[in-house]
């Protein structure tokens, strides 16, 4: 199977898989969901739907209605139900103050990381 990367949003680059992908990128998910939360109101689906246009078509509804589940209770989303033509009531959620500073740390985190992984792999290519 492949997973497919888009980049600025009008090339796709073949990417083999690698192993263990999943794992590395829970973290970095996390801070995907919040960051496109912190861009207006969304419900979980259009999340879904985000993360697949993304590239990450193995990401399902279940996946991402965990995370907002697990974000929710962290104390980071503000939830408002409303009903739903379609069905049952959906959730909107928004980023609270909580919520903005654990994706203002997230980012610091990840520059941070970022920085240090390009910085050893330069390392390695002199």
């Amino acid at each position: 199977m492949l997973l497919w990367h888009k980049s600025y949003k009008t090339h796709f680059i073949e990417v083999k898989r690698l192993k263990g992908l999943t794992e590395l990128l829970k973290g970095a998910l996390e801070g995907i969901v919040l960051q496109r939360i912190d861009h207006g109101e969304t419900y979980g689906y259009e999340i879904t739907t985000y993360l697949n246009s993304l590239g990450f078509e193995d990401i399902v509804e279940g996946t991402v209605y965990t995370m907002l589940l697990r974000l929710e209770k962290k104390g980071l989303l503000n939830v408002d139900r409303r009903k739903s033509e379609l069905g049952p009531p959906r959730k909107f959620y928004t980023l609270n103050a909580a919520g903005q500073v654990y994706l203002q740390e997230f980012w610091q985190k990840w520059t941070f990381l970022v920085t240090i992984m390009n910085e050893l792999k330069e390392q390695n290519n002199d």
